[in-house]
């Protein structure tokens, strides 16, 4: 890294350039990145300010594939699958690899992956914003800040001719091209005055406009020739995606101060988004918070305050949405364009439409006090929350009676409720050595309800992930084993485990499967320990962050 800044006479500059190589965990993987950062500000006179930036960064990598859920190729699913009894060496003599997988499960040899596949991929990213901030009066503040970010992927990915892939003994070749335009656009205007001796108020407007557009090329080739890498040299499969999203925010918020104890807020943002459908593009969400210093109250002694330094009190209640969480087009049954034997023809996707989708909507109360003790020395924080998501957005499976394999829903209602604490202390402050301590933990529960018919399962989660009627967003729901009255294991006249079923013959489970949340992804709680100690200009970071009962 190297970095160069200075200025003078209203202007000042950085300048930065910095290079990193990391070698993969897995054998011929890597990763570099080169970047260059610029920044200029210059003040124009004594109220108006502009100042620009860019940051350009040129990554590139040579990658193993994992293998994934859909391909049987890679490196990881192939060792994880293996024979363990098989050397997967190549034959000294032809160059040749064997194949370690079993028979009922198909996958590649791990080294002849890592020895023979090369799959790169090389990201150019350029982001730049121009800020001006103007300050035309005494307490007024205009701030405008237009941003921009393209970013250009190329992926490529090539297995030679004679593999042990399942399905691609004839070779294969792919490359694919990612191009994203993000441009934002954000003013924002706040008016602080003073109204009497006892009354502050701070008046804010804003407003965003947000595109991104995505224009994402793939092209597939099999049954290569025996030399060359690229698609031409076999039998291609092209397609092409574009995705266009525009989102648009604006807000008013008034701030009152009393008696600098009494902080009274009051806010309202109207957002509108190009994912959804005309009727429910354009949402509303309010927001109110009041905050309580008890510690500037006029009977709070010097001597409280050398022990309790400050108190706050806090609440607030508020609502937002999510407006970006379908893709650009999800709310359509996109049928895709082929050409069959020479005719123009479509086929049906496996995602169906729903074209009154909408956000979700969260709605959230929060209360909690903020106490300093000893000018300082410690500190803590504490917060209590409830937030309710109402026409939970989920995509759900679908039959295949429907000739769809799934749809995003608005379905059910969602819960999450918890605590944080968090604890910050100053152990050791002199002129030359401070040591500061942060310590936080959260805990929260999550709980799904209203959805009908009590479950319903998640595309892609293997028919055992699900929202479940009581239980967690995600919990696990599967098949679970039968169990004599007193919890242990009922077993099989042959001494085996058995699934349980909703009834009995001959005292051994008889009938349909049963099936019920078994597990929870999210931790009981989460927590985390951050030391910082400073001697003199040396400093010293160690941070811990764990996460328990999942």
């Amino acid at each position: 890294n190297l970095s160069v800044s200075g200025g003078g006479n209203g202007t000042q500059y950085f300048v930065s350039a910095n290079y990193l190589f990391n070698q993969g965990i897995i054998d011929q993987s890597d990763f570099s990145r080169a970047g260059a950062r610029a920044r200029v500000d210059q003040r124009l006179n004594d109220w108006l300010k502009i100042s620009a930036g860019m940051n350009y960064v040129l990554s590139s990598s040579h990658e193993i594939p994992n293998g994934g859920l859909n391909e049987a190729y890679g490196a990881l699913t192939g060792f994880i699958f293996s024979n363990n009894f098989i050397n997967p060496a190549a034959n000294p003599n032809t160059g040749i690899y064997p194949s370690t997988s079993p028979t009922a499960v198909q996958r590649t040899n791990p080294l002849e992956a890592i020895n023979r596949f090369q799959f790169q991929q090389r990201t150019s990213r350029f982001i730049g914003n121009f800020q001006a901030t103007a300050t035309p009066i005494k307490g007024l503040n205009i701030s405008y800040v237009l941003g921009y970010d393209n970013s250009t992927q190329i992926g490529t990915g090539y297995i030679p001719v004679g593999n042990t892939t399942p399905s691609f003994n004839t070779g294969f070749s792919r490359r694919a091209d990612k191009t994203s335009f993000l441009l934002n656009n954000d003013l924002n205007v706040s008016y602080q005055t003073r109204l009497t001796d006892w009354l502050e108020s701070t008046t804010g407007v804003g407003g965003t406009a947000q595109t991104e557009k995505i224009f994402q090329t793939g092209i597939t080739a099999t049954q290569l020739g025996l030399i060359g890498q690229t698609t031409n040299n076999g039998v291609a499969i092209p397609s092409e995606f574009r995705s266009d999203i525009n989102v648009m925010r604006a807000f008013v918020q008034q701030t009152f101060g009393i008696k600098e104890k009494i902080y009274l807020t009051g806010a309202a943002r109207y957002d509108v988004s190009s994912v959804f459908g005309t009727s429910n593009r354009g949402q509303f969400y309010p927001k109110v918070s009041a905050s309580y210093i008890l510690s500037n109250e006029k009977f709070w002694s010097s001597q409280l305050s050398n022990i309790l330094s400050s108190v706050k009190l806090r609440a607030s209640y508020g609502q937002a949405g999510n407006l970006t969480a379908i893709g650009a087009y999800d709310r359509y049954s996109s049928y895709i364009p082929v050409n069959s034997a020479g005719l123009p023809s479509v086929y049906s996707p496996t995602l169906l439409g729903n074209a009154g989708i909408k956000p979700e909507r969260q709605e959230e109360i929060e209360i909690g006090t903020d106490l300093s003790f000893f000018k300082g020395r410690l500190g803590v924080e504490f917060s209590y929350y409830k937030k309710e998501v109402k026409d939970l957005l989920l995509l759900a499976n679908l039959t295949p009676s429907t000739g769809y394999s799934s749809q995003y829903i608005n379905v059910g209602t969602m819960t999450n409720k918890g605590f944080e604490v968090m604890f910050r202390g100053v152990p050791v402050l002199s002129d030359k050595v401070k040591w500061d301590v942060i310590a936080t933990y959260s805990k929260n529960k999550n709980t799904v309800d209203n959805i009908a018919g009590g479950v319903l399962t998640f595309a892609g989660g293997f028919g055992q992930v699900a929202a479940v009627n009581g239980s967690p967003l995600g919990a696990f729901y599967a098949t679970y084993f039968a169990r004599n009255a007193d919890g242990s294991l009922l077993l099989t006249p042959g001494g085996l485990p058995q699934t349980e079923k909703v009834g009995r013959t001959g005292g051994q489970p008889s009938g349909a499967t049963l099936k019920k949340v078994i597990g929870d992804p999210n931790p009981d709680w989460v927590g985390s320990l951050i030391n910082e100690v400073t001697v003199g200009k040396f400093s010293f970071r160690a941070q811990l962050d764990g996460s328990f009962g999942a």
